[in-house]
Formats: structure tokens, sequence, C-alpha cells
């Protein structure tokens, strides 16, 4: 019974993410979502109470179905071999192809439904960022991990306006070498202090 239960969720989250990537929250339709996960609107209202919680697990869902595992490198001993390897993945998570539709949503929709942008930060950012910023204040002692924090992430993501507004993504290999390259500069940039 938990399994069936289970399964039914995937398939109204999966069916969510797709009317919400594709048409918008404010459009997305729940007889619609309902219709392509093969449940009832009763039974998708069942499992969440309203589209704003239906969006929110939606995000929660694609992260963890994205491998956003990139905070577990955090605990590998060695200081620069975890930031590298964090900074890979947090690049290629944030470079994915749902990421920047999800990102181009919510800068499309925030005015009208602000709600929106609580729901995204609530689902991930913050955990990110926290977890970074512990790190900075505990492995390499950074007194002020805030500014710290805006500073690396800005370097990572710097290609993502670019691949907002339609333009390439570099390949794989690119977005390795940018994040490794970020990384240096940042520890250097905390040597030098």
């Amino acid at each position: 019974m938990e399994e069936k239960r289970a399964q039914k969720r995937r398939a109204i989250l999966e069916a969510a993410q797709e009317a919400f990537l594709s048409d918008g929250f404010l459009l997305a339709n729940m007889d619609r979502i309902a219709a392509q996960a093969q449940v009832t609107k009763q039974t998708v209202y069942r499992y969440f109470p309203s589209k704003s919680d239906l969006f929110r697990d939606t995000l929660r869902h694609m992260g963890e179905r994205a491998g956003d595992s990139f905070l577990r490198h955090l605990q590998i001993p060695d200081t620069k071999t975890a930031l590298e390897k964090f900074a890979i993945g947090f690049v290629k998570a944030h470079m994915s192809d749902a990421h920047l539709e999800t990102f181009r949503l919510l800068i499309a929709e925030s005015t009208k439904a602000p709600e929106l942008v609580s729901a995204f930060f609530e689902v991930g950012p913050d955990d990110t960022g926290s977890t970074l910023a512990t790190f900075f204040r505990d492995r390499l002692n950074i007194e002020d991990p805030e500014t710290a924090l805006r500073q690396y992430t800005g370097m990572l993501l710097a290609y993502r306006t670019d691949a907002l507004l339609g333009r390439p993504v570099p390949d794989a290999h690119a977005l390795e070498d940018h994040a490794r390259t970020s990384t240096r500069w940042l520890l250097s940039a905390v040597a030098n202090e």
C-alpha cells in the first residue's frame, strides 16, 4: 500500500514538474496535472493541499532527482579536494536544463506570485549557504563567511546569466575547469589574508 502511495505521489510530482516548467506556475492546470499523473484532481489535493504546496514539493523532488548531493563533498578531509568537488557538482547542478528552466520561471512570475521565490529558497539554497558558510568558518578560518559565500558562489555561477538568456552552456569539461579555477582563486585569497 505504501509503495502504491509513493508511486502516485511521484507521478503527480513528475506531471507537476512538466506543467510548471512548460506552462509556468500561474497557468499550470491542476486538472491537466491530475490527468497526466493518471489520478483524480481530488487525489492531487489529498497529497498536496494547494498549488503552492505542490510547487514546493516539486522543487524538492527535482533537487532529489538531480542529485544535488554536492554538499556531501564538503566532508572530504582535504580542504582543496572538498571545495573542488563541491564546486564541480554545484556548477553542473546550477547549469542543468531543469535548474535553468526553474530559474526562468521564478524570474518571469515572481512579481505576480512572490510565494514562488519563498518556496525556492525554503527548499534548497539556504541549506547550501549555511553548510558552505560553516565550512568556510571551520576549515578556512574565514571571519565573514557570508561575504566569502556570495563571492565564491558568484564566481561559480558566472555562466548562468548567459545561459538564462539562451546563450550556449559550456560543455562539462569547461564547467569543471571553471569550478577548479574559482576554487583556486578563493583559496589564494584566503592564503593571502
